[in-house]
């Protein structure tokens, strides 16, 4: 089995490293977004649950940085355009709904929902990348940070169904 110090050269544990760079701009990136989703929010479930995870999110940056110490990596970011890409859509979402609206809050749930959805994917991608390369510490702080991402998809979906979706269809301009 290959050490940390020899595995620093594979093309593969190279990969991972961009990986980790890029969640950790997505992370930082989100914290930074979150608060204007937090803001547009009409029902105060929605609300709560932004600002609940918007405490995780912090956690999750600061277990990025103890994954890139227990790689003896320094924390770096690599702009990850996919990110990007969803967080323009997730603030057209906010301006093209209506403020005060339940169709905004529908909009924004499916805005954070994409968020999460890409956050899971690639934080299970990560840890799979971890185990293969022992990285078990890695792998320990970057499964915590994935249950936290589920639970989040797991509410938004929950508030989505339990009628936030049928008070925005039945809304009446």
């Amino acid at each position: 089995m290959a050490t940390l110090e020899n595995m620093k050269d594979l093309p593969f544990h190279k990969f991972f490293i961009f990986e980790l760079e890029d969640l950790y701009w997505a992370e930082q990136h989100i914290l930074k977004s979150m608060p204007k989703m937090i803001d547009a929010a009409t029902s105060k479930a929605l609300e709560s649950g932004l600002t609940s995870h918007l405490q995780e999110t912090t956690a999750h940056v600061t277990r990025l940085e103890q994954a890139f110490k227990a790689l003896g990596e320094t924390p770096k970011e690599t702009k990850c355009k996919a990110t990007t890409g969803i967080l323009k859509e997730v603030e057209d979402m906010i301006s093209e709904t209506e403020k005060g609206s339940e169709v905004r809050d529908a909009a924004i749930i499916m805005a954070a929902q994409k968020v999460e959805h890409y956050e899971i994917t690639s934080y299970g991608s990560m840890i799979a990348f971890s185990k293969l390369m022992d990285h078990t510490k890695v792998s320990e702080l970057l499964q915590d940070t994935l249950r936290e991402e589920d639970n989040a998809n797991s509410a938004l979906t929950s508030l989505a169904e339990g009628g936030i979706n049928q008070q925005a269809l039945n809304e009446i301009d």
